[in-house]
């Protein structure tokens, strides 16, 4: 018996969480497994009803599970909240720092069925297989922050940036067992030319890269990889980096695949990990059954991998969602001519039809 968390959240969280949920459930059929889902409240959401975006119900409840299935959290009605208690800073921040997830993985892979939704020519995304893993707990985004008046009558807004040895060695050393186990390749990726925190980034790679021969260890800036990425990204196998370059990266990485609608991820390296798309909540196709539920459900295959250790199982659910991708369903995100348009559910459904017939 799996215990899962299902936190649905806002937006579009609330119609692509139950089309994973699906998948799963088809897996568990097929594969004999079973799950215990138990819903709570987070985000937004979660403050309209009880006042507070991470409600400690749902903090208990995350902990007592073996996995967590998040959907998507904020949205524009909750912007004028006090910092603390808006969705993003307020619920999903703390939930990773509680959990103890410092590594976020985002596998970027182009299913051969979408060459043409991607804006980039074949020839350069054709193959790409490339997996960002992030530091998740540290940088600017946890860093100590503060506004002051100035002189001028206007306002001085701080953020600090900083990293411990012990931060990057825990985040590398994770990245560099990642890629023993894939291609060997590792980028690790910086603005060491800058920034006094990636001075000692870049030291500390450069310091454990001798503890692994076998993987080759590369460095880059920030920029430089940015445009790398749409350059040439089959250059890459693992890149290594710190939370906000990560968080940037990933998004841009999306594109590779045709849509962010594609791209899943998982936080790990506590006791429980967390899995959710790597895109928002889309308020604005909330409700419409427009949304593209491929990234969670393949965030749900990522949990099978990493918190059940279940890799047939995984590559059930990456197998269908390929199959369906080939067949040429498509969601309005990734729709192409001379392919057939489903909605958020019908899509869920194809993807349940094939694990179960596989």
């Amino acid at each position: 018996m799996y215990r899962i968390a299902v936190l649905p959240g806002d937006g579009i969280g609330v119609e692509i969480v139950p089309e994973a949920i699906k998948a799963l459930m088809a897996v568990g059929k097929k594969c004999s497994h079973q799950y215990l889902f138990t819903e709570a409240l987070i985000g937004g959401a979660a403050y309209d009803a009880v006042g507070h975006p991470l409600p400690e119900a749902t903090l208990e409840i995350c902990r007592q599970s073996d996995a967590v299935l998040l959907g998507a959290i904020g949205g524009p009605k909750w912007d004028d909240l006090p910092v603390h208690l808006r969705p993003e800073v307020g619920a999903l921040l703390p939930l990773r720092k509680e959990l103890g997830l410092y590594a976020n993985l985002r596998p970027c892979i182009l299913f051969p069925g979408l060459l043409q939704a991607s804006t980039l020519k074949e020839e350069i995304i054709t193959g790409v297989d490339l997996i960002v893993i992030r530091e998740l707990t540290g940088g600017l985004y946890f860093g100590e922050k503060s506004r002051e008046k100035t002189p001028d009558g206007g306002e001085k807004a701080t953020d600090i940036l900083s990293y411990s040895t012990y931060e990057i060695e825990r985040i590398v050393r994770f990245a560099y067992n990642v890629a023993r186990k894939r291609h060997r390749k590792l980028c690790s990726v910086d603005k060491a030319n800058v920034l006094e925190s990636s001075r000692l980034w870049r030291e500390t790679v450069t310091r454990l890269a001798s503890e692994y021969p076998e993987v080759e260890t590369t460095h880059m800036y920030v920029d430089n990889c940015s445009m790398q990425l749409i350059r040439n990204p089959r250059q890459f196998d693992v890149i290594v980096t710190e939370n906000m370059f990560g968080d940037i990266l990933t998004d841009e990485a999306s594109m590779l695949t045709g849509s962010i609608g594609m791209l899943p991820s998982a936080s790990i390296g506590g006791q429980v990990g967390l899995y959710e798309p790597s895109h928002g909540s889309a308020p604005d196709i909330a409700g419409q059954k427009k949304a593209n539920p491929l990234a969670t459900i393949l965030s749900a295959a990522m949990m099978l991998r990493y918190s059940f250790d279940l890799e047939s199982e995984a590559r059930l659910i990456e197998a269908a969602v390929r199959q369906v991708m080939e067949d040429g369903y498509r969601t309005p995100d990734l729709m192409e001519e001379g392919k057939t348009l489903v909605d958020t559910v019908q899509m869920g459904d194809l993807v349940q039809e094939v694990i179960l017939k596989n």
